[in-house]
């Protein structure tokens, strides 16, 4: 990063930048990188004592596994799905992450705390590489950075131990480097480039888009193929050997079995609907960008904001009445029928977050159709490419997915304040601090569920500890996790037998759940945990899937969320592979 008050792109020939942020003529770029950090860690220590969640638990798993084999990361058996499996067919994404946490676990521990911390280290990168990238773009790089940083998919992202935060901030880091070697032709420009775009999709798979990306801005910056090219040849050798790696460890290469998941995943969850995907994309793409929202009148006329309105209106009661056909972006016809059932209140929130998802696509285009620069053609590829990615061919739409293109729509969003006044600029502000309020409030929620799955461990453990028989549960997530810690075993469907005395825990709200025969079932009890609040980041009878669209169409839902429930059953009768049915 420079320390000086010239900015960067005074040194290339990219579009003029600005001798100062907004705030005042006399703010120098160091204030802002301070004050960046400081308002990032504002945002996200609070969060640093928060449970494990989600797919958390693969990574610390892989994580644990490496500290003790550093050179075979995935050569164990997990039960995540319905049975037991290795976890090389488990896993979906490459080993660093995990490798970074068994780095920070060999000195400082596995706890939350520890993990949480070092994972804020990728989160500053994110904000403070965004800020840095901007002030090549855009006159406003602040406001830029902060429209990344005030999302719910960077804030509730960046909480977490997964590999998304920090693919991101190899992913902007190289586009930083990449840029100055255009820029200079400075060879060790582009070597750093290319070592973090190797690092990006050795991260997360999808840091593989990195590549055809940056060819095409390098070929309208310098019109021709030029020694340039050679070094992208360096992750395309990295991600080669990482493949005949892997394939010689586990008998397939890792990186070409992904694609192959992601095509069959699809393939089971239903017939494709290209309309249904594109309005369930857009709907998390809006929610996910959420300064989308709240900057709608700056950034467009009044005409403009209604038609997109109308345009969501349309789409979000088309989708809640079951008009369009969603295919593999919702789950199951029951979860279907609970959004048809509720269908003003999903249907209210898809129209906004729709609207919001066409207004951050329309940045991309008519930012290109306004300046026809090659800035505005990275930003508008890089943009359109991921959003294309998450709603046409990854597995499921999430908001994990839409995550990479947060920097790029919030510098878009800066670029096309530059066209504004200083009085729209001031709302501008105002409008970012309300949007960093709400995206906090998510925040919140979905931290308070996760922590909620590790006070129900506890509670289920104080409750089952006395008993004679095994304790069996249901379920992973973090909630795996932490009932595994307590010495409860999961359910294998396909090999395990539960005999007459065994405890058996079911959570309501978790994935892979099956219910048996009530005639099996001594006696039951429940266990109730109520968060007490407002908005939702997963529940199936709101229509919220923040981690999933198999839950629903909506990134995160407002209205009272129901209590967590977790059934308690005594088996009455042996219970074995074949007593099991779908509860779901």
């Amino acid at each position: 990063m420079q320390s000086g008050a010239e900015p960067v792109c005074e040194q290339t020939p990219l579009p003029k930048p600005s001798r100062h942020d907004p705030v005042s003529k006399a703010w120098r770029p160091n204030y802002s990188y301070a004050l960046l950090a400081v308002l990032t860690l504002i945002c996200l220590l609070p969060f640093s004592g928060r449970a494990f969640h989600v797919d958390d638990t693969l990574f610390l798993w892989a994580g644990q596994h490496i500290a003790q084999h550093p050179l075979d990361p995935y050569r164990f058996d997990v039960v995540w799905d319905l049975t037991r499996l290795p976890m090389s067919e488990v896993t979906k994404n490459p080993p660093l992450a995990s490798y970074y946490a068994a780095l920070v676990a060999s000195a400082a521990g596995w706890s939350e705390l520890a993990l949480h911390l070092a994972f804020l280290i990728p989160a500053l990168a994110v904000i403070l590489g965004t800020y840095h990238l901007a002030r090549q773009f855009t006159e406003s790089p602040l406001i830029a950075a902060a429209a990344t940083l005030l999302t719910p998919a960077f804030l509730v992202s960046s909480i977490t131990v997964m590999c998304d935060t920090m693919m991101l901030a190899f992913w902007v880091w190289a586009i930083i480097f990449w840029t100055k070697g255009l820029a200079t032709s400075r060879p060790h420009y582009f070597v750093v480039s290319s070592l973090l775009i190797s690092a990006s999709a050795l991260t997360k798979y999808f840091g593989v888009a990195l590549i055809p990306l940056l060819i095409v801005y390098s070929l309208v910056r310098r019109s021709r193929v030029r020694v340039w090219a050679a070094y992208l040849l360096i992750p395309v050798l990295v991600l080669v050997a990482y493949q005949f790696w892997t394939k010689g460890l586990y008998g397939q290469g890792l990186l070409l079995n992904v694609a192959s998941f992601s095509a069959s995943q699809r393939s089971l969850a239903g017939q494709t609907s290209v309309l249904g995907n594109a309005l369930v994309g857009l709907s998390f793409l809006g929610g996910c960008m959420l300064p989308a929202i709240f900057l709608a009148p700056v950034l467009w006329p009044w005409k403009r904001v209604l038609v997109g309105a109308a345009l969501g209106l349309a789409a979000g009661v088309s989708v809640a009445l079951g008009w369009v056909h969603l295919g593999n972006s919702i789950q199951t016809d029951h979860i279907r029928l609970e959004l048809h059932r509720h269908w003003m209140i999903v249907g209210a929130q898809l129209a906004v977050y729709i609207a919001a998802g066409l207004s951050v696509l329309a940045l991309a285009v008519s930012d290109y159709l306004k300046r026809r620069d090659d800035a505005s053609l990275l930003l508008g590829l890089w943009v359109c490419g991921t959003f294309i990615f998450a709603a046409f061919l990854n597995w499921t739409i999430n908001a994990r997915s839409i995550l990479p293109l947060i920097p790029a729509a919030g510098i878009l969003l800066a670029r096309r304040l530059e066209i504004s006044n200083g009085r729209l600029r001031n709302a501008s502000i105002l409008a970012l601090v309300a949007c960093g309020c709400v995206s906090l409030w998510i925040t919140q929620a979905d931290s308070a569920w996760a922590n909620s799955a590790r006070r129900a461990a506890a509670i289920l453990h104080e409750r089952t500890q006395k008993e004679k028989g095994t304790i069996w549960f249901q379920g992973h997530w973090g909630f795996q996790y932490y009932m595994e810690s307590y010495g409860a075993r999961p359910v294998d469907f396909a090999n395990s037998v539960l005999s007459p005395g065994d405890m058996l825990i079911i959570p309501e709200n978790n994935i892979e759940t099956l219910k048996f025969p009530s005639e099996l079932i001594a006696s039951s009890e429940l266990l109730e945990i109520d968060l007490h609040q407002h908005v939702s980041t997963m529940r199936w009878s709101m229509g919220a899937g923040f981690y999933s669209s198999f839950w629903g169409p909506l990134p995160f839902a407002t209205g009272r969320v129901p209590t967590e429930r977790y059934f308690l059953f005594r088996i009455g009768k042996p219970v074995g592979p074949g007593s099991w049915r779908y509860q779901q």
